[in-house]
């Protein structure tokens, strides 16, 4: 168990980091999940080849695997355009809505019964956000788009569970970002109609923090993540990334000076997530 946290929290900072990276990439946030998603694709394919890890499963299973895939860049596209909509700080705490649509969506699709711990806990998380989009209206569309990629992270974890019962954290990773990668580039023209990008091939730059954000944020992030999640239940490693937003935002302050643009609502807000973070901290350690 505590390996698994350790694992969990290396890999909420990771994550926490990303959003970093939407800033410093430039490219429209379809484009930049569609580079994100083939160079992690490549490494992976590179990586499971060379360690003898690379698994050829049923046609049935891999669409299977990779349809979850499917959540996973629609998550990605959404968090990347919150970031980009609104800012770092928000995109980031409105994704702690996760661990509420998890207290919902889980019960449904693993047939157990709802937990209303659970789900109160996710709501203060909500009320967190709620207070943060009462006084900053001007961010209403990265909070759309926020509260879109808090559901999609809250949906893979769930199927991750039940992959990982008879598949390794690799395999899994390869079949669901390889779906992803398939996925996006047939919905990416149709995205970018509504959504037009400035320019379409990355710049040096952009390839720089691309290779970051596919190497570590992706590939090791989403082994360390899968790994954890073999001992842990999909409400705990959702609400401990609750805590992406506390790295992300920190960073986030370092960096962009975010800090200089949020007001007391925007602190009380956060100090709803973390309460919500500590007291299901609290529950696992009684456990």
């Amino acid at each position: 168990m505590k390996k698994a946290l350790i694992q969990l929290h290396i890999a909420v900072f990771l994550a926490g980091f990303t959003a970093i990276l939407g800033v410093l990439i430039k490219l429209n946030e379809g484009l930049l999940v569609w580079y994100r998603l083939l160079l992690s694709v490549i490494a992976l394919l590179i990586l499971q080849y060379y360690t003898k890890q690379l698994q050829k499963l049923p046609l049935k299973q891999a669409l299977k695997i990779g349809s979850v895939g499917i959540i996973v860049a629609i998550h990605w596209v959404a968090f990347y355009g919150s970031v980009k909509y609104a800012n770092v700080s928000v995109a980031l705490v409105c994704f702690s809505a996760t661990s509420f649509f998890t207290a919902l969506f889980e019960p449904f699709i693993l047939q157990r019964k709802i937990n209303y711990i659970e789900l109160a806990l996710g709501a203060m998380a909500v009320v967190g956000i709620y207070i943060i989009f009462d006084f900053h209206p001007q961010y209403k569309l990265g909070i759309i788009f926020g509260l879109v990629a808090a559901m999609g992270s809250a949906l893979f974890p769930i199927f991750n569970k039940i992959f990982l019962q008879n598949h390794s954290p690799q395999t899994v990773t390869l079949y669901e970002l390889s779906g992803g990668l398939v996925a996006l580039s047939v919905l990416i023209p149709i995205y970018l109609l509504q959504f037009p990008a400035t320019y379409y091939l990355p710049t040096f730059s952009d390839w720089v923090w691309l290779l970051v954000l596919a190497l570590l944020c992706t590939v090791l992030s989403f082994n360390l993540q899968l790994n954890a999640l073999k001992k842990l239940s999909a409400f705990t490693t959702n609400l401990t990334y609750n805590l992406e937003p506390v790295y992300g935002i920190i960073l986030a302050f370092i960096f962009f000076k975010e800090n200089e643009y949020l007001n007391t609502s925007f602190y009380v807000g956060v100090l709803f997530i973390l309460l919500a973070v500590i007291l299901q901290m609290i529950r696992l350690k009684k456990k």
